[in-house]
């Protein structure tokens, strides 16, 4: 039985998307390995994990204090990689007491946040055990940090994720893109270290059954999770206010973006459902019988009611678009397993250049039978759906092409012959069991010893080729 110590600042039941991959990874590990864990979360628990908690460290007073004062600029510069940081220092020494209590085969460390892998690279460099890192979000993805507080802050985002890949023995992504781009710029010693390990899926023992649709039923489009671009559209209520205090709010305001450091341009104003809702306008428009039948719902929303019911208003899509509250994860999977349509969207990139995000709602909506309207900007996204059946491309700004997409898919589900896809393929090749034996593969790569023995008919396989087989799909 080998033995694993897991460093992850997020944790089951946490329903963050790193802590539902921690769960499925070490879960499948703890089967023939004792797999130990250093986390914060509160609550921490998983079925053959030993837990070791090192109590949350945010420096929430510390902003708090700061935006209070107007010098949230300040908090900006000095908190690095993440508001987590003060977290390192306690956590890198329980895991340090842990190896020497009993020392691991291996370390594996879960990201973002950052610093969880800054203690386990950290805990490598002194102890000199094996180190797997598995990156969610790449620190150096333009998507995920399109802009930082400063020149100085983006070269140290590059200069940590390079410090990764060259003190670790394993580094995996769930982005190709992302995992091409970091592995390119690395030296030629460096670069068999890299893997692509996609997100997985939780599937249920039997897919989520749906009661029939009734011809009377508006078509529903469905998004489901947060949507952040809200404010990109909202116009604030006028209040009158002194010349001194127009010129100081804007003395504030340039302080606030003094320095900033643009990575990537985005368009956060598409990661809305205003441009799907000005598609079903249109369709209204060409066909005036489908008012009132053709719907947007959106779940998952974080943002205030007053700012989303002005967007709304401003657009005149109240009658279009419904935005509900936070839902548990099982009735978002029953929604969008009901859903006529599913809608995806991502903040656009004027500039057209490719991007290394992947949303994570992506692998969940191709377990269903639904068409999917995906608009999405060019970069790993897009190229991941490109062949996936059933999937309707668009830029997330092109309002005719949706509509365009949208107008067959609408006609076709009124007429009480709603199209459906065939992905039963993708469902077996999405499970999270694949992607947790997928990375059980990785750490055996990286200490042999824990590998399983060779039966008979493996054995004329040579460790090369074994090597050069890809992880994932």
């Amino acid at each position: 039985m080998g033995n694993v110590l897991a460093i992850s600042y997020r944790f089951p039941p946490q329903t963050y998307p790193l802590a539902i991959r921690v769960d499925y990874f070490l879960r499948h590990l703890a089967r023939s390995h004792r797999v130990r864990a250093v986390t914060s979360a509160p609550q921490a628990a998983l079925d053959g994990v030993e837990i070791h908690r090192v109590r949350e460290r945010e420096a929430n007073s510390f902003t708090r204090w700061m935006r209070r004062l107007r010098l949230q600029k300040l908090s900006d510069l000095l908190l690095w990689p993440d508001p987590f940081a003060l977290w390192i220092g306690p956590a890198l020494y329980t895991a340090y007491r842990l190896v020497q209590r009993e020392r691991p085969d291996a370390i594996v460390a879960f990201a973002m946040p950052y610093s969880g892998a800054i203690v386990a690279a950290l805990l490598k460099k002194l102890t000199g055990l094996p180190l797997i890192i598995n990156l969610n979000d790449s620190p150096t993805c333009p998507d995920v940090n399109a802009t930082y507080p400063s020149p100085l802050h983006a070269w140290a985002n590059e200069a940590m994720e390079d410090w990764f890949a060259q003190t670790a023995d394993a580094m995996v992504y769930v982005s190709k893109r992302n995992m091409e781009r970091v592995r390119d710029r690395q030296p030629d010693q460096h670069c068999s270290t890299f893997h692509l390990i996609r997100r997985g899926v939780r599937l249920k023992d039997r897919i989520h059954q749906t009661t029939a649709r009734a011809p009377a039923d508006p078509v529903q489009i469905v998004y489901t999770g947060g949507l952040s671009g809200w404010y990109m559209h909202y116009d604030s209520p006028r209040t009158s206010a002194s010349p001194l205090k127009t010129w100081l709010r804007k003395v504030w305001h340039r302080w606030n973006n003094w320095g900033k450091h643009v990575a990537a341009p985005l368009a956060p104003s598409t990661h809305t459902p205003v441009h799907v809702g000005k598609a079903v306008q249109r369709l209204i428009q060409a066909h005036p019988e489908w008012a009132g039948r053709v719907q947007v719902q959106v779940y998952g929303n974080t943002f205030p009611n007053e700012v989303v019911d002005s967007v709304l208003r401003k657009y005149d899509l109240q009658d279009i678009v419904q935005v509900h509250g936070m839902r548990p994860h099982d009735e978002a999977l029953s929604r969008m397993h009901a859903a006529d349509i599913l809608f995806l969207t991502l903040p656009d990139r004027p500039d057209g250049s490719p991007g290394g995000r992947i949303s994570a709602k992506t692998y969940e909506y191709l377990t269903t039978e639904r068409p999917i309207l995906a608009a999405v900007p060019p970069g790993e996204n897009h190229d991941y759906l490109v062949d996936k059946p059933g999937v309707f491309l668009s830029r997330p700004s092109d309002v005719e092409q949706m509509a365009a997409h949208l107008e067959p898919l609408v006609a076709a589900t009124l007429n009480e012959k709603p199209p459906t896809f065939d992905r039963t393929h993708l469902r077996t090749l999405l499970q999270s069991t694949r992607r947790a034996e997928a990375f059980a593969q990785v750490l055996d790569q990286v200490v042999p010893e824990l590998a399983p023995p060779v039966s008979p008919d493996s054995a004329h396989v040579s460790p090369q080729e074994m090597r050069a087989t890809p992880v994932t799909t």
